[in-house]
């Protein structure tokens, strides 16, 4: 039975990244230590009851795990394309009949797959948290799993994912050192932050129809920047002019 070929390309690259410690930490203690530290804000918020912020509070924190999956990828679709260049194993699959766009889906999911699952599992834990201590100080019921998480993370967060690896793949094939493509990627936290800050404000919030035409809008950016990834990446250009 004959592997899809993403799928190959992106079982290699998460061989590469089990092995670079630093982006282990980041990507899976990172997102633990988020929900740790909001769970025990969510504990000392409730300490005295349930005050009226509580809901506007813990749908903040769990936006903030949106915001953890605009940083988090970008560290591995930046040096998924510079930092094998630098190490010398990129030319070898350049050189490949594989297709621009098999090798660019191949380490997109290999940036998508740990953040995301660390991101989920990270926001499993504060949102278990939450109900346990928001039920013990006279809720009554189970303020999580609801709708507008729901959307935040099964739809908003991937999308979010897919834009900043997008980013990160077209910066990295264009600038020749991983810090820089990691930097330009970076940037894309900030519309969500600032979405973030209009919450608290009370200028957004975060209602199901909202946050699906926030996810509507990130959705056609995604696409077009895969259109806009594919047509800047140049292998012949990384094969031949990369120093």
């Amino acid at each position: 039975m004959t592997t899809w070929i993403p799928w190959k390309i992106a079982r290699k690259e998460l061989k590469v990244i089990s092995r670079k410690r630093s982006i282990l930490f980041y990507n899976i203690g990172l997102p633990l230590l988020v929900a740790v530290a909001f769970s025990l804000e969510i504990k000392n918020l409730t300490a005295s009851g349930i005050p009226g912020s509580f809901s506007l509070g813990a749908e903040s924190i769990i936006y903030l795990f949106v915001i953890l999956a605009t940083v988090l990828p970008s560290t591995i679709a930046a040096y998924s394309i510079v930092g094998e260049k630098i190490e010398k194993t990129l030319e070898p699959l350049l050189a490949t009949p594989t297709t621009d766009g098999e090798i660019l889906l191949g380490k997109g999911i290999a940036a998508f797959v740990l953040p995301i699952t660390s991101t989920w599992a990270a926001a499993s834990i504060f949102m278990a948290a939450t109900d346990y201590i928001s039920r013990n100080a006279g809720l009554g019921y189970y303020y999580f799993p609801n709708w507008n998480a729901g959307v935040m993370l099964l739809l908003l967060t991937p999308l979010a994912a897919v834009l900043s690896i997008e980013v990160a793949v077209i910066a990295s094939s264009r600038v020749s050192d991983v810090r820089g493509a990691n930097q330009i990627a970076g940037l894309m936290f900030i519309p969500f932050v600032v979405i973030f800050f209009l919450a608290t404000q009370g200028i957004f919030s975060f209602s199901v129809g909202n946050l699906l035409i926030f996810s509507a809008v990130v959705l056609i950016i995604d696409v077009v920047l895969y259109f806009l990834s594919r047509a800047t990446f140049s292998r012949e250009e990384i094969l031949t002019k990369w120093k």
